[in-house]
């Protein structure tokens, strides 16, 4: 039995048959089985967009070679009775969760929020009625604020490949498509993603661990660096090691988390607008026509230097999406982006964000407390725009031009638009970086300036970030973790799920 790899070019609409004749054509081979290993959309030339394929191929008609393995997070068994309490049922929280039961650990995990199926409900309420629930809203619940997006499957980092596999093979397990291994942009969609926190809720407690929604963290019990237990809104929950996994939405965990001692500092985020356009817009920019067979939806990621000062970019695209109303809390005005796994929506729609950092930005040190409260008046200040949860709008063009928009463009936004002046409710460096970097992806992607501007984005990334030892705890205490985007040391499911397994694996190392 023998193994080789090719890398194949193949339509947009290729079909498995095509695949297999292509393969035994290449390797002059009858009998085999395959594996693809990776495969991208390569859209440089517009007249011949094509699937770029990596394929691994076993055959007893070939000789020698070996597929390679897939890394593999090795978790002990630990010996003897311990507890960890984790709080929140974001990728941070449940992946800990899963990795600390499967090695033997107690676990009781405690979120603030509904279950999914609760927590769905208690959203479309939101929408029909803008009454605002703090228990089932876009950024608390179970799954945390990941579970209403598109679901990116994506990181940067090439340090977490044990983390990320033991991850998609959950995913899977829980119900994800195979096709998360090998995409280039994997993704899951709001829709997958409902079913799947479902599916790895339901793992936790076939493992043996406790699950508590609707349960607050309310304080610390604390001496010395040692936390003896957890206060929640159901009591007090004792355990020998605490993983806290807030989300960067959860302030006022952050404000008690300081007020226990533990030691934050602020760092650099971003804020901007959600931009949105017609999806058939962007795929005729980038594609060069209005559909194309065999793929769902046409993506960008757009970069500029803005004005010199403040970088502008992209973020979390959602072809075929929606913009929701994504508050945290009453009163506060905020939108973010989500997709269905078919991406299939009228619409796309990206953040389109400056990078800054608050003591430049103001010209002073802040502390972290102040960078929370700064953060929290800019949202506050955009519910009172609009006097409600309608999204505050302008058009691309208006932006540009300071000119106030003269009608309601169709929007997927559900709880309606009102015009408003974005380049004077952002601060003013930020609404000028903004406006720079509009101009040069105007130049990137013909009908960009045609895109509507909703805002607040500010979710980008945590504006603070918790200081930790090597071994993942929090500086000064011994068995308290904090983990995920709520940590500011992770962004998007991929990232933050792995940053909750590697505090996990550094608990198993102490037992």
């Amino acid at each position: 039995m023998g193994y080789r790899e090719l890398t194949l070019k193949l339509p947009t609409d290729y079909t498995e048959e095509q695949l297999r004749r292509r393969i035994g054509k290449e390797l002059k081979i009858r009998n085999f089985s395959c594996t693809i290993s990776s495969k991208s959309l390569d859209a440089r030339k517009k007249n011949a967009i094509h699937w770029l394929l990596r394929v691994g191929v076993v055959s007893d008609e070939l000789a020698g070679g070996e597929p390679e393995r897939a890394p593999e997070l090795v978790i002990p068994r630990i010996s003897g009775t311990r507890r960890a309490v984790v709080v929140g049922s974001g990728p941070a929280g449940i992946f800990a969760a899963l990795v600390l039961q499967q090695a033997g650990i107690s676990v009781t995990l405690i979120e603030r929020g509904t279950e999914v199926t609760k927590r769905a409900e208690g959203i479309r309420a939101f929408e029909a009625t803008g009454v605002f629930n703090p228990a089932s809203n876009y950024a608390f619940g179970e799954g945390g604020a990941g579970t209403f997006s598109d679901g990116k499957l994506t990181s940067r980092s090439k340090h977490i490949t044990r983390e990320k596999e033991f991850m998609l093979n959950a995913y899977i397990k829980a119900g994800a498509p195979e096709e998360i291994r090998y995409l280039a942009h994997p993704h899951l969609g709001s829709d997958n993603l409902r079913v799947m926190v479902k599916n790895l809720r339901q793992m936790l407690l076939d493992l043996g661990g406790t699950i508590h929604f609707e349960t607050m963290l309310l304080d610390l019990s604390a001496d010395n660096g040692s936390v003896a237990a957890a206060i929640t809104s159901a009591g007090p929950m004792t355990a020998d090691f605490f993983v806290i996994a807030p989300g960067h939405s959860a302030h006022e965990t952050y404000r008690m988390l300081i007020g226990k001692g533990v030691a934050f500092r602020t760092k650099s985020f971003a804020i901007g607008c959600r931009v949105e356009h017609p999806q058939e817009l962007i795929n005729l920019a980038q594609w060069g026509c209005r559909r194309l067979p065999g793929v769902k939806a046409a993506e960008y990621r757009l970069t500029s230097p803005g004005d010199g000062r403040l970088p502008v970019y992209t973020f979390c695209m959602c072809p075929g999406g929606v913009v929701v109303p994504a508050a945290a809390y009453e009163e506060t005005n905020i939108v973010n982006g989500m997709s269905r796994y078919r991406r299939n929506g009228v619409f796309a729609n990206a953040a389109c964000v400056a990078g800054i950092n608050l003591n430049s930005l103001l010209g002073r040190e802040l502390d972290p407390l102040e960078a929370l409260e700064w953060l929290g008046a800019l949202e506050e200040s955009f519910y009172t725009a609009t006097a409600g949860y309608r999204a505050p709008f302008c058009t691309v063009r208006d932006f540009l031009d300071k000119t106030m928009p003269s009608g309601i463009p169709d929007s997927s936004y559900p709880l309606g638009l009102k015009p408003a002046p974005l380049w004077n409710m952002l601060p003013a460096p930020v609404a000028t970086a903004i406006a720079a970097g509009l101009r040069d992806f105007t130049r990137t992607i013909k009908g960009f300036e045609t895109g509507t501007l909703l805002g607040l984005e500010s979710k980008t990334s945590s504006p603070i970030q918790v200081l930790r030892e090597p071994d993942g705890r929090c500086t000064g205490f011994d068995n308290l973790y904090v983990v995920g985007e709520g940590s500011g040391y992770a962004g998007g499911i991929i990232s933050s799920g792995s940053d909750g397994i590697r505090a996990a694996m550094h608990i198993l190392a102490r037992c």
